[in-house]
């Protein structure tokens, strides 16, 4: 903790202008790194003050995903850290509390990954998951299951944007900017409806805004889209069309876009840090980085992943249930990677599990997905984790499954696993044969990585009201 505040006080107070040649682009990364290491030192404050393991674990690993992300700001516009090697002590701070989250981690892992999540209760002797009678996880309160189950009129809601001024504002961003002011620390759900439209913002709910619901009128009715991206002059982070920190997020029948196009990269449609977040019936466009899963825990269903390179990616705890994920076609030198997820520790417990969902070509790569070689993922960091379960494969899926980041990179060190898939692109026979990698044969091993036993779903999805499934 002194560590991190050290480090935030420095950012706060570096003299950007110094930095020679790259001031502005500097100034982006730092900017991000004064967010994440304000957040980190939240986060610390909180896995302090918990005596759950699981939580304390959550908090950390996001914590460490927050330095990281610091870091790839620079890489995002090629120039080095080592900058801000001419302010005494940031690399040696930095550095420290890298080691420190790392040990702490390994103080607060969990005994097993992740079997040991699947906080249930014993009943007779028997272990009963902690599922509501309406098939949903009790990690989401009563009050949210009901906004979700509230059918086509829809709940109740706080606040309308219209863009024909039929509502309280015409622009998502004015009504975030009022809602925060409004709420000022409350935790009651807030929810705003966004009617029918095309949104050309860019919207950010911060960490302070906690418990905020936004409902649109369906996929590709309701559209936030923007265009930021690395080449343009943003990091990976920023360019996210729509930004979540604010923890307890919920989205439901809207579509988040980013047209930046295969040419500009990096270029997020949508990014989430917010811990206990729900996306349900939600489409997110783009195509390198579409959907940023950046740090906890995470619940899709229902959604519609479109995208080209490592268009999953992140380092959140993060399951995709019921999805239909698309490969769109890339440029002419390019190849897809459905996910590139970021673990940069063992002890972490986060990953990407994709559960019965489909992964398919979109229209544009459809006529000519011959011409191109589509894989399931590659490991952006050292850890990298990611298991398929129980999804059909089309087959546009190359043989051998995933492709390597860098050479022998990460490749002993990664957990890769794919669990009863079918379709013509989820045969196992030509697949890579890293030490990382596994066909998952034994049904206990797949349950880890359930929305059950991974998310501890069934402790705080019911209350949302989004259908799920606990197991298999």
């Amino acid at each position: 903790m002194e560590q991190a505040i050290k480090a935030h006080q420095l950012v706060s107070s570096l003299n950007l202008n110094s930095l020679d040649g790259d001031d502005e682009r500097a100034k982006l990364a730092c900017n991000d790194c004064l967010e994440l290491y304000e957040d980190t030192v939240d986060k610390l404050n909180r896995s302090i003050g918990s005596s759950n393991a699981f939580d304390a674990n959550t908090w950390l690993s996001a914590s460490l995903a927050n330095l990281k992300t610091c870091q790839n700001g620079f890489v995002d516009f090629n120039i080095s850290s080592s900058h801000l090697q001419s302010f005494p002590n940031y690399v040696t701070l930095s550095s420290n509390l890298s080691k420190m989250l790392s040990n702490s981690l390994s103080v607060h892992k969990v005994s097993t990954f992740p079997s040991a999540l699947h906080f249930s209760k014993q009943v007779r002797g028997r272990r009963r998951t902690l599922l509501s009678d309406d098939g949903f996880p009790e990690w989401v309160s009563a009050a949210d299951r009901r906004l979700l189950q509230s059918g086509s009129s829809g709940p109740k809601a706080d606040m309308i944007v219209a863009q024909d001024g039929s509502g309280n504002y015409k622009s998502i961003s004015e009504a975030v900017n009022s809602a925060h002011k409004l709420r000022s620390g409350a935790t009651k759900r807030f929810v705003i409806h966004v009617k029918a439209g095309v949104y050309r913002e860019n919207v950010e709910i911060k960490k302070t805004m906690k418990n905020i619901m936004f409902i649109g009128d369906g996929i590709d009715a309701t559209i936030v889209t923007g265009n930021k991206n690395s080449q343009d002059g943003s990091t990976t982070y920023r360019s996210a069309t729509f930004g979540v920190t604010g923890e307890g997020f919920i989205a439901q029948d809207m579509t988040f876009e980013n047209t930046a196009g295969p040419q500009k990269h990096q270029a997020v449609a949508l990014r989430s840090s917010s811990d206990h977040s729900v996306f349900y019936r939600c489409s997110f466009k783009g195509y390198q980085d579409t959907l940023y899963v950046h740090s906890q825990r995470q619940f899709y269903r229902d959604c519609d992943i479109h995208g080209t390179v490592d268009f999953i990616c992140g380092d959140a705890t993060a399951v995709l249930q019921n999805c239909n994920i698309y490969a769109r076609k890339p440029m002419s030198n390019q190849i897809n990677t459905i996910t590139a997820q970021s673990r940069t520790d063992p002890n972490e417990n986060t990953g990407i599990v994709i559960h019965n969902s489909r992964i398919t070509a979109a229209q544009d790569l459809r006529p000519v997905q011959g011409s191109f070689k589509t894989y399931l993922g590659r490991p952006w960091k050292k850890y990298s984790r990611t298991v398929i379960m129980k999804s059909n494969l089309d087959g546009l899926i190359d043989p051998a499954g995933w492709f390597p980041w860098s050479g022998s990179f990460a490749l002993s060190t990664l957990y890769y696993g794919e669990y009863m898939n079918s379709g013509a692109g989820a045969g196992t026979g030509g697949r890579v044969n890293w030490p990382g990698y596994r066909v998952i044969r034994s049904a206990t091993e797949a349950g880890k990585f359930t929305v059950g036993n991974l998310l501890a779903g069934d402790s705080w999805i019911p209350g949302t009201g989004v259908p799920f499934t606990t197991g298999l």
